[in-house]
């Protein structure tokens, strides 16, 4: 299971992980499944999670082992018998739902999906997301399980269902037509990497995108700068550093939108998107709602704080308010700040709001290996299939990418180094199945199909 994720990205191998999973739990009892989904876990979540060992060793091992719980609790309520093709997946389904959700929003990182979305399931994302293409990955695997044992009839039942679902992704709306064409530049300044890159002068990471957006061509419409590489103590438009953006914009003759960071106070700070016209003037922005816990926040600081040193995270964010939607001279863009990119519905929310393309800035510097920035770009694969949307990530030590609609990656700078991606990509209206109806579409049949299972094994005779 390990080995499908990113960075290692062997996507067939989480099919074969899923069929073992649902051979060893059969006809076993309750204990039994859950030893098996902790052992099913740990061997995904471990190798998985494994850089939050550079941040708090003693951290990631809780972190490890609540995951772990969930994936375990899903197996468990999965009945033991009759239609395991059906209510292991089904059962699989709802302990990610949970894991996405719970605690402190949640932490849908090293999930299956982050890995299917490079295989021929991905495509399932725009009609279910991405829980669809769980639900579609341990289908497979369930099969795999049911033919070893030669139970033909419902090996067959369930590939004819994976069949009619992926045929249904095939014919699916992909979020309508381009409307108009945009022409892009996304900025990577470059420089260190790992947790010691926090410590770099705010000045240094602003002057090198400066710098490397020396670099844009002429006649660029939209430029996108990264997550927090303009730090400062004050609203950034009564800076210096907000003047040198807005005369940018104005010499590049480009909407420039860039990752912000503000003082709020002494012990708060606002993360946000903010955008300048062509022109240089001031345009729309938007703050990041979905933070980081224990990253960008402590919850419960208070109380924390008496027992544990928080002096790495000396203040919290705010929380942003509202879908993620900036109207530009260069169209609505949507919006989702670093983190944001794992959260389904924060993507979906911006593009039911208007987003034509969706922007992803973003700050992976402090992590000193490529799994975070791969994970991070799985998930702009997903949310660009879910809503249909070309997706522009930028960060300031990679990965900077371009994925287009359909997922696909077109374009991936070099970790570390100085780079502007330049691409026409499209501004697109229309919604996919997903956009529209959201989890509700693959959420209320696994819970349905799990009670009826449990509802059928208590009945007489059955």
């Amino acid at each position: 299971m390990a080995l499908s994720l990113p960075p290692w990205g062997w996507w067939p191998l989480a099919l074969l992980g899923l069929a073992a999973l649902t051979w060893a739990t059969e006809d076993v009892a309750a204990r039994q499944r859950w030893w098996a989904g902790v052992a099913f876990g740990l061997g995904m979540f471990v190798p998985g999670l494994w850089w939050m060992t550079e941040f708090h060793a003693f951290g990631a091992v809780l972190v490890v082992l609540l995951e772990t719980a969930f994936v375990a609790g899903g197996v468990t309520l999965a009945p033991a018998r009759r239609w395991r093709a059906a209510t292991v997946p089904a059962a699989l389904v709802l302990a990610e739902a949970v894991r996405s959700t719970v605690p402190f929003g949640g932490l849908p990182m090293a999930g299956v999906p982050l890995g299917q979305v490079a295989g021929p399931l991905g495509a399932t994302a725009r009609v279910g997301g991405e829980l669809l293409v769980l639900a579609a990955a341990a289908a497979v695997g369930a099969v795999a399980a049911e033919a070893a044992r030669r139970r033909w009839t419902t090996a067959a039942a369930a590939v004819g269902v994976v069949v009619l679902v992926g045929l249904l992704s095939a014919v699916a709306p992909d979020g309508g037509g381009a409307v108009e064409q945009v022409d892009v530049a996304l900025v990577q300044g470059g420089g260190p990497r790992g947790f010691r890159a926090v410590d770099t002068d705010p000045a240094e990471v602003f002057d090198r995108h400066v710098a490397a957006s020396d670099g844009v061509r002429p006649g660029t419409e939209l430029v996108l700068w990264p997550e927090d590489v303009v730090d400062v103590p004050r609203p950034v438009l009564r800076t210096a550093e907000g003047e040198e953006l807005s005369a940018l914009a104005d010499r590049l003759d480009a909407t420039l939108v860039a990752g912000v960071v503000e003082d709020v106070g002494a012990d708060r700070f606002a993360n946000a998107a903010v955008a300048w016209d062509a022109d240089g003037e001031p345009g729309d922005r938007y703050e990041k709602v979905r933070r980081v816990p224990f990253g960008e926040y402590v919850p419960g600081r208070s109380l924390i704080d008496k027992v544990a040193d928080l002096s790495v995270i000396p203040r919290d964010a705010v929380v942003g308010r509202g879908p993620g939607v900036l109207r530009t001279d260069a169209g609505d863009l949507a919006v989702v700040i670093s983190f944001e990119v794992f959260f389904a519905d924060r993507a979906r929310a911006a593009v039911r709001a208007g987003g034509h393309v969706l922007l992803v800035p973003t700050n992976a510097a402090s992590f000193s290996s490529s799994q975070v920035p791969t994970v991070e770009l799985a998930a702009a694969r997903l949310r660009a299939l879910e809503t249909g949307r070309d997706v522009l990530q930028a960060a300031p030590t990679g990965y900077t990418a371009v994925v287009d609609h359909l997922g696909r990656v077109r374009q991936r700078s070099v970790l570390g180094r100085r780079e502007v991606l330049h691409d026409t990509v499209s501004l697109r209206r229309g919604h996919t199945v997903y956009s529209r109806v959201g989890d509700a579409l693959v959420l209320v049949p696994a819970l349905a199909t799990v009670v009826t299972a449990w509802w059928r094994r208590r009945r007489p005779g059955t």
